[in-house]
């Protein structure tokens, strides 16, 4: 099923994905640089005062066996690479990290990792082997367990081949269902177990020290992390949603950097000689600068040689998608520019939700929100066009306003959150002047941060639409509408995140001219919503609620082992717009009634249920009939909701026929891929839909009834007005 093999896919690419950050491959130290031991003291200088983290723990064995067994995890989440025997040598330095921390001798954790790298290479080399034998019978009743999260060590070396034995399996059964021949898979299979050596043999001794220190920040809570001075520079550009740059999406794919996807009116785009899938080989600098060649180069290298300031230019070396990679490459020089990542940028839309007979539509505006971002920098310098979230919004609240939308709804699933000051000044857009958060310190003192300003950009009808996937500063917001009574929110319980975390710039005391240490995202504080109450753990429940998509124990900060419990301070004055529990009754109603007769959202309840039943069994049959059946019956599905589509008028699933094609992401063809992507965010979107037509239900029962508005909305002026 595709659920089930999109989620295997991700489990099996884990001990990849966590520490292959792309670089130039070098032979890796066993022993940290000055720099790198400074940092780890450092750390500890941070996170071990309660002057600056709000949690601190003492660096002690206790802590060391926590930093111990997280790292492991780290390195081998799945269980596919250690034995017990490898456990049990490791054992012997479970209490001692803390002394290699202080002393800034981290040569345990890089001896463990250099374990990690022989395991590695020593299971490529088993599962490329596995391809010449004949091991791919499909009639048994074996499965394969593909979740090992909870799993005991592999006992021996025998037991860990079993393992990979089932997985190889696995793989060529996925590939022969989507259909390839016995020379194909084994063509795919070989390169993909060679690439997992290759991804490990790129890492660098800083991905290793990130990823031990990182073991260390997360024991202290699960939201504190630490960032060498490259992956700094790379979070940051994400928080502000902006980059100086070519305006391209790039990918890895062999042994070359290609062009995954172009931002629109970016300066690639302006030269009109670049394209999805093209590859990139050599890099130059301004008009006369050496050409470089960067076959073979990590990807984050072959980024920091295309990224720049503003108004450089660069040159590059490019293979067209549908050439040999030896031919001969075109030359395109690209002028880099400020460029906005508009993937991540609010965007809105309007849906139409029909009327009762005899009554007209009612025209919802949705603004969906991926990520509370904001330039900081651009801010500090006063620029005048600096990306933020807040300013993003309000522009498309006066074009929502122009169209005559009767109500609006702040789509926030799967906004894991952001900046902090965004969260406040982006609900400021909704209320007047009045507090927004609370923030208690570690010491105890507790700040209100508040919207000053007096003006609302949009005082009609509001909902905001959440899921588990919304998180932190989307808790805020949708917390403080929620206490405000100032609109409806809808969907599931969020993921309960109720922390602050600063960025800590490790170099600024030294005063270091160039980053040498790196930064450190640090909690600090905790906030809670004006109402008192916090969102940690328990998140902000949902006025009218969808069936839970995921499971609170697996996923979510109550999945933690080290979150910050749930607690209450009290609660400070605030405006209450409206209390909606009068209608409340009615719009449950409504809704229940809906959805029973909604198909799309029928369908999404069904896959939802599927999906948590397939992810609760952690394995799957390698039994090919058995797979094909199922196979067969995922498709028959796919085309029978089409075709009800068809018949009932419905919007049509760009993506009916697609199936597991067996593949990882840098196998497929790149311009295809991401032009799938595109068509991901067309499909039907029923939980949108429903969120719309429960807030058009609102918007009819108080223009109708005078007196019930009146009770719902206090201090509204005329109905429709939910705020002034």
């Amino acid at each position: 099923m595709k659920l089930k093999t999109s989620l295997l896919a991700l489990l099996l690419a884990a001990p990849i994905a966590l520490l292959a950050r792309p670089e130039a491959s070098t032979a890796l130290p066993m022993t940290p640089t000055p720099e790198q031991a400074q940092a780890a003291q450092l750390l500890h200088g941070w996170l071990s005062d309660s002057r600056f983290a709000y949690r601190p723990r003492a660096l002690d064995d206790a802590l060391s066996a926590d930093i111990y067994t997280r790292y492991l995890e780290s390195l081998d989440p799945n269980k596919q690479f250690f034995t017990a025997a490898d456990i049990a040598r490791f054992d012997a330095v479970k209490t001692r990290l803390d002394d290699a921390i202080r002393s800034g001798d981290l040569s345990p954790a890089y001896a463990i990792f250099a374990t990690y790298r022989e395991r590695a290479n020593a299971r490529s080399a088993y599962a490329r082997g596995l391809l010449k034998q004949d091991i791919f019978d499909f009639t048994g009743n074996d499965r394969f367990q593909y979740d090992r999260k909870d799993a005991p060590w592999a006992a021996t070396e025998a037991e860990l081949d079993a393992i990979w034995k089932q997985s190889v399996r696995n793989d060529w059964l996925r590939l022969k269902l989507a259909g390839k021949t016995a020379d194909e898979i084994r063509k795919t299979l070989d390169k993909r177990y060679a690439n997992l050596a290759d991804s490990i043999a790129e890492l660098k001794g800083e991905d290793v020290f990130q990823t031990f220190l990182n073991s260390y920040a997360n024991a202290i809570d699960p939201h504190t992390d630490y960032f060498t001075p490259r992956s700094a520079d790379n979070f940051n550009l994400s928080m502000s949603n902006t980059l100086e740059g070519i305006g391209a999406v790039l990918q890895k794919q062999d042994d070359v950097v290609a062009i995954r996807e172009i931002v629109p009116g970016g300066p690639a785009s302006k030269t009109g000689k670049v394209k999805p899938g093209d590859r990139i080989v050599a890099v130059g600098q301004g008009d006369s600068g050496a050409m470089e060649d960067v076959v073979g180069w990590r990807i984050d290298d072959v980024v920091a040689k295309i990224r720049g300031a503003k108004g450089t230019r660069v040159r590059l070396d490019i293979v067209p998608a549908e050439a040999p990679l030896d031919a001969k490459p075109n030359r395109v020089a690209i002028v880099r520019e400020r460029v906005r990542l508009e993937d991540q940028a609010a965007k809105a839309e309007v849906i139409e939700i029909p009327g009762a007979e005899g009554t007209p539509a009612s025209k919802i505006g949705v603004i969906k929100l991926p990520t509370f971002y904001q330039d900081f920098e651009a801010r500090r310098r006063n620029a005048r066009d600096y990306a933020s979230a807040t300013r993003d919004v309000a522009r498309l609240l006066g074009v929502l306003r122009q169209q005559g939308v009767d109500g609006v709804v702040m789509d926030l699933r799967n906004n894991g959150g952001g900046s902090l000051d965004e969260a406040v000044e982006l609900t400021g857009l909704f209320i007047d002047q009045g507090p927004v958060v609370q923030v208690r310190e570690s010491g105890g003192r507790v700040t209100v941060n508040g919207d000053d300003d007096d003006r609302i950009m949009w005082t009609g009808p509001l909902a905001v639409l959440i899921n588990r996937g919304s998180a932190s500063a989307s808790e805020i917001f949708a917390g403080a509408i929620q206490d405000y009574g100032r609109g409806l929110v809808i969907g599931e319980t969020t993921f309960g995140k109720g922390t602050v975390q600063n960025l800590v710039d490790l170099d600024r005391w030294p005063a270091n001219e160039t980053p040498r240490y790196g930064q450190l995202k640090l909690t600090i504080a905790q906030f809670f919503r004006v109402s008192g109450g916090s969102t940690q753990h328990k998140g902000v429940v949902p006025d009218i609620a969808f069936p839970a998509s995921v499971d609170a124990s697996e996923f979510g900060e109550s999945t933690y082992d080290n979150a910050l419990p749930w607690t209450r301070i009290a609660a400070v004055p605030h405006t209450r717009y409206g209390d909606f529990s009068p209608i409340m009754p009615t719009l449950q109603k409504r809704h229940a009634a809906r959805i029973a007769a909604d198909q799309e959202f029928r369908w999404w309840s069904e896959d939802v249920a599927q999906f948590r039943a397939e992810r609760a069994e952690k394995s799957i049959s390698l039994n090919e009939a058995e797979r094909r059946a199922e196979r067969d019956r995922e498709d028959a599905k796919r085309k029978q909701r089409q075709l009800a589509r068809q018949q009932l008028g419905l919007a049509l699933d760009p993506l009916a026929d697609d199936v597991d094609d067996g593949l990882q992401a840098n196998e497929r063809d790149i311009a295809k891929d991401a032009q799938r992507e595109k068509l991901a965010e067309k499909r039907p979107d029923p939980l949108l839909r429903e969120a719309s037509a429960i807030l058009a239900d609102a918007v009819r029962l108080l223009e109708s009834d005078r007196q019930l508005s009146a009770r719902v909305l206090p201090t509204a002026r005329e109905p429709g007005h939910w705020a002034d």
